[in-house]
């Protein structure tokens, strides 16, 4: 079965890695060092945060639902000391890269994109070893949007109103074509520490400036949110 950003692969991959945004720069400055770390970025897309990463020295596995955004990151080159091995695969399946422990895995902007986010903390749990950590950025689940731009739930509805949706609109959108599911905050940080990742800290990156000069009407609101958690086992067996 075709994943949903199949669809949009080609013009999603299309631009060359960036990594100056604040959203993966503060996930990036939260990872840390990671030169001789065993990583997993999840839903890792076209490769960017996994290529990064193995250029810093990590062992990286990439695993991302999509066959064509990962046969474009196959295809692309890194320059990092090790071989990126990148894995078609569900991210919440339970039966998920079994037999496999990381000193961390990372998510930029994936986990809206998975239905099962209690799924995918037990994987997380699963295959962090003890005092590993999952550091990943999300759109703020209370960013409301704007006048031109998609928020985090449903035009018409709240942020109470938790569900997977489209956006609206009349402009070809990636959210319009992917879709995407709103949690509230305490959603995320309470399904996280149901499965043993207890939350280290928190980040809100101020948005780009450029951004909020062409929207003032959104430039008061949290955009962006990056989050560390710190397995901790003892937490989840409690």
């Amino acid at each position: 079965m075709p994943a949903r950003y199949d669809e949009v692969a080609a013009r999603y991959a299309s631009a060359p890695d960036d990594l100056s945004g604040p959203a993966i720069a503060a996930l990036l400055s939260l990872i840390g060092p990671v030169e001789r770390r065993r990583v997993l970025d999840l839903a890792c897309g076209h490769g960017v945060v996994a290529r990064e990463l193995a250029r810093r020295g990590a062992d990286v596995i990439g695993l991302d639902l999509s066959a064509e955004l990962v046969e474009r990151a196959r295809r692309a080159v890194g320059n990092g000391p090790h071989e990126i091995t990148y894995v078609i695969g569900d991210a919440s399946a339970p039966d998920m890269l079994l037999n496999e422990q990381f000193d961390l895995v990372s998510c930029n902007f994936g986990l809206s994109d998975i239905d099962d986010l209690a799924g995918v903390c037990a994987n997380v749990s699963r295959l962090l070893a003890p005092g590993g950590r999952f550091v990943f950025s999300i759109l703020h689940p209370c960013f409301a949007g704007g006048a031109d731009v998609s928020g985090s739930w449903p035009t018409g509805s709240t942020y109470y109103d938790e569900r997977w949706w489209r956006a609206d609109g009349a402009r070809s959108t990636l959210r319009q074509v992917v879709g995407a599911n709103h949690r509230t905050l305490s959603t995320y940080v309470n399904t996280l520490a149901v499965h043993g990742l207890m939350l280290v800290a928190l980040v809100e990156p101020e948005p780009e400036r450029s951004w909020t000069r062409e929207r003032p009407d959104a430039a008061a609101q949290p955009v962006y949110l990056v989050m560390s958690c710190q397995h901790a086992p003892e937490a989840h067996a409690s």
